[in-house]
């Protein structure tokens, strides 16, 4: 399964290439701390990334996104591979797909899959979203995991926003490792395509928490 999605993601960016693709992107982007549904990836320490994205004018999309991490072993790299398709309907926006996480380097064999959907609607001024994500078989081999999120944010004004998020980790063979997360941030941009973000993290049963920054920039599109 997880090789077929690689090639169907491959594929993908192929078919969305110049003749079909809206919109090609790149991004980059230096942060204090890269955390992962509440937990950091990186040893509380910085890490840098970068991916791009293609985009089609039917919503189809693929793309590649790559961040240093930090396991305390050999692993240095995280690269995922996604591909999906979003839409809106009756004032919804609607997206679903397939994300494959590759560590290269990684002594353990750690990769995984995972599914997703999400669903936003604006409720007045403020912006809401929930996804779900389903992996039959979760990082670390120990398997089936699923993770539930949802978030509000408010715009402050055209450039600057606030938000907070709430997220659940559940995994079926290790009930034991089920865990809440917990963010609230402020982000904006400036000179159109450089973003900013501080935000707070939590988890609970005594995980990580703290505040991180963040600095990136687009190009393209």
């Amino acid at each position: 399964m997880k090789a077929n999605f690689l090639t169907a993601a491959l594929a993908l960016a192929a078919l969305t290439g110049p003749v079909a693709a809206q919109t090609i992107e790149g991004n980059v982007a230096l942060t204090t701390n890269y955390v992962f549904r509440g937990i950091s990836q990186t040893g509380d320490g910085p890490a840098v990334s970068g991916g791009f994205d293609i985009a089609a004018e039917s919503g189809l999309y693929a793309g590649v996104w790559g961040s240093s991490v930090d396991f305390s072993d050999d692993t240095t790299m995280e690269l995922d591979l996604y591909i999906g398709q979003s839409w809106e309907a009756a004032g919804f926006g609607f997206d679903v797909g397939g994300i494959y996480y590759l560590y290269p380097d990684s002594p353990d064999g750690q990769n995984f899959l995972e599914i997703y959907g999400g669903v936003s609607h604006a409720l007045g001024p403020l912006e809401w979203d929930a996804s779900l994500a389903y992996s039959p078989e979760f990082y670390g081999e120990i398997g089936p995991g699923w993770y539930v999120s949802t978030g509000l944010a408010l715009p402050i004004n055209d450039t600057v926003s606030i938000d907070a998020r709430v997220g659940a980790s559940r995994f079926d063979d290790l009930s034991s490792a089920d865990y809440e997360d917990y963010q609230l941030g402020i982000s904006g941009t400036v000179f159109e395509n450089v973003g900013w973000d501080v935000r707070y993290f939590s988890a609970s049963d005594g995980g990580d928490d703290g505040v991180f920054a963040t600095i990136s920039q687009s190009f393209g599109g």
